[in-house]
């Protein structure tokens, strides 16, 4: 009787996997590819947003070289301003 049953279910195994079309493996061929996309999509997007992020970085490092160059030129302006101010009323 297990034998029986044994070869009964192996025989359903096999048509089972014979039932297999060929318009169910173009179907897992078209998920298949359609995951490779959205794989590839969201690589990009997280490579674009990288990319985005180090350009707005670099942007505000020059911003902050150049705020940071003139507030050094206005300090010595106003160092210089100083000393002539000082030497003038030294001299009177």
């Amino acid at each position: 009787m297990k034998k029986l049953t044994v070869l009964a279910l192996a025989s359903a195994a096999a048509l089972g996997l014979a039932a297999c079309s060929q318009n169910a493996q173009n179907e897992t061929s078209e998920a298949a590819n359609a995951v490779g996309t959205d794989i590839s999509n969201t690589a990009e997007a997280g490579a674009n947003s990288v990319d985005n992020a180090l350009a707005a970085a670099g942007n505000s490092m020059d911003a902050m070289a150049d705020n940071s160059a003139n507030a050094t030129g206005n300090a010595a302006d106003n160092a210089a301003n100083a000393a002539d101010n000082a030497a003038g009323n030294a001299s009177h």
